[in-house]
């Protein structure tokens, strides 16, 4: 009986001396500031996250008219001047730019068609696996 007594008050002592009233969790992250203030993000785990550089775009018309500007890379130097047109080669002038050219209208023997022919069917197996149920 004395010790049925004692595990009682014992177990009194506990709840109401040892453990405080209210727990304090640290587990959670803290609520966002009001207001809509934002926070600095931490860099994840692929490193700082890089922001984007705004390149100058050339307003010279001079400048536009006689170099191929963008072509220097270094930091010394200058772009490259552009020549006459007699100076290039035929076959620039006769590259096709306008639109992508049918695969009714390509010749079967040609390299092209058949890597078109190819390219065509990896699409449409990718496609009809991601049809499958499992």
């Amino acid at each position: 009986m004395n010790i049925n007594i004692f595990t009682k008050t014992l177990s009194n002592i506990r709840q109401n001396w040892l453990i405080p009233a209210f727990v304090i969790r640290s587990y959670t992250k803290p609520v966002a500031a009001a207001g809509g203030a934002k926070q600095k993000k931490k860099p994840g785990k692929l490193g700082p996250i890089m922001e984007k550089k705004e390149i100058p775009v050339e307003t010279d018309v001079n400048k536009l008219l006689n170099y191929v500007c963008g072509s220097n890379i270094l930091k010394t130097g200058q772009d490259i001047k552009l020549k006459p047109d007699s100076e290039y080669p035929d076959w620039l002038w006769s590259l096709n730019v306008d639109r992508i050219i049918p695969l009714d209208e390509m010749n079967p023997e040609t390299k092209q068609y058949w890597r078109r022919i190819r390219k065509h069917a990896l699409r449409r197996n990718n496609q009809l696996r991601k049809l499958r149920k499992f």
